[in-house]
């Protein structure tokens, strides 16, 4: 039965409540920002590996030659789409090199295909899906690290590939050739109860911080608003580019498993990674935070509805 747009609301409140929850705790000082960098350390060094071998071992739609293959290039597809349309876009509203439009074009083209849609996936589709939704994440790095630093012009091309030899690519590497041969049979149980336990905080640790990230820019509330960049990316990121994305899942011979993950990455809104590399990097932190904090806001209500539509127009 398809759940309606209040059951699936209720599915999304509480990852925004944990955002929102991440960014209390920054204003208590119990996230302090010194801790930030050792905290990001440690999901992504520790915690998502192990949420990516939880999930990829011993998953049997990675087996299908069709997840495998398919799955990191839509990933890549769409994230380059979204950054290639979001710079045309922004110049037709105005924005030039120089004053905010690559970081448009990047910020824009960048959904939060991780921390929100990994635990709407769980909801929706049971935890056996996880493992393709990671699969096509290395897709979105690859995307990320390649045409998005070449629109950003923050790092040369070579020095945006090396950043995908990191720990949760060598974990995915690592899993997918552990259950393609099934070696998940013989890994001990303290071994694989140990990943268990580390992979839960994956998320909810990751959903904190990123409350916590935003924290000082919701503090200059009159600076979140810009109409033609809030406006602009969220037309874009939450209305023409979830269809495109369905339309894709719809008529490409994509696996279910795979049309599924593109039901959920449709409805994202812009991801946090972009102001992150644009405070590093040469680009408008601002302009990001503007896109960030304004199709979050909006995502709140229309990730529901996107999904709905997703889900009743595919049928998986």
């Amino acid at each position: 039965m398809l759940p309606s747009y209040w059951q699936l609301l209720l599915l999304v409140l509480p990852v925004f409540i944990l955002i929102a929850l991440g960014a209390v705790m920054r204003r208590l000082r119990w996230l302090s920002p010194e801790a930030d960098a050792s905290l990001l350390k440690l999901v992504m060094g520790f915690l998502y590996p192990c949420l990516i071998f939880e999930n990829v071992l011993g998953s049997a739609a990675l087996r299908q030659p069709g997840n495998l293959l398919f799955a990191p290039l839509m990933g890549f597809v769409t994230i380059a789409m979204g950054i290639y349309i979001g710079f045309y876009v922004g110049r037709l509203l105005g924005l030039t090199v120089g004053e905010g439009l690559r970081t448009f074009a990047f910020s824009t083209g960048i959904y939060n295909y991780g921390y929100v849609a990994i635990p709407l996936m769980v909801a929706l589709f049971g935890e056996s899906s996880v493992g393709v939704l990671l699969v096509y994440n290395v897709g979105c790095e690859a995307a990320i690290w390649s045409v998005g630093i070449l629109m950003l012009a923050g790092l040369s091309l070579s020095e945006g590939w090396r950043k995908l030899i990191n720990a949760p690519v060598l974990a995915l590497l690592a899993a997918v050739l552990g259950n393609l041969f099934d070696l998940g049979r013989f890994m001990p149980s303290v071994a694989s109860n140990v990943i268990h336990v580390s992979a839960a905080c994956a998320v909810p640790i990751g959903l904190l911080l990123i409350g916590a990230t935003l924290m000082k820019y919701l503090e200059r509330p009159r600076d979140l608003f810009d109409l033609r960049v809030t406006f602009g990316s969220s037309v874009l990121r939450l209305g023409v580019l979830p269809v495109l994305f369905l339309v894709m899942a719809k008529f490409l011979p994509l696996p279910d498993d795979l049309k599924r993950v593109m039901i959920v990455q449709a409805a994202m809104p812009a991801g946090v990674m972009p102001l992150v590399i644009a405070q590093h990097y040469g680009g408008r932190p601002l302009t990001a935070v503007q896109i960030v904090i304004g199709t979050t806001a909006l995502g709140i209500f229309l990730i529901p509805l996107w999904l709905r539509l997703g889900l009743m127009w595919i049928g998986v």
